[in-house]
């Protein structure tokens, strides 16, 4: 199992765990989590409404690709520890890594 620690809009921290190799985004992990995360596009990295924002990532995040780049430039919220949680795939990389939700709520 890879255990995630996902942190609400108002601080509220809760542990998952999520099979391995389950071959998910986080984005998709989150909805499925019901978390209130609106990912408008679906997945695609053009909405930039599935923002987190990496408070811990014990092992390396894959790295920021440019598509992803562009999107987050729109968001005056996003910082250097900023993702799209549609474009981290989650795997045992990211095992106790934490994560606060920050994009648009429905």
């Amino acid at each position: 199992m890879i255990h995630l620690t996902i942190e609400d809009r108002d601080g509220n921290r809760q542990d998952i765990e999520i099979p391995e190799g389950i071959n998910l985004s986080l984005m998709e992990v989150l909805k499925a989590s019901e978390y209130d995360i609106l990912a408008t596009c679906g997945g695609m990295g053009i909405c930039a409404t599935c923002h987190v924002q990496v408070l811990e990532a014990p092992n390396s995040l894959p790295p920021v690709n440019d598509t992803e780049l562009d999107m987050l430039d729109t968001l005056p919220e996003a910082g250097p520890d900023s993702r799209l949680s549609c474009q981290l795939r989650v795997n045992e990389d990211m095992e106790g890594a934490i994560f606060k939700i920050k994009g648009e709520s429905n």
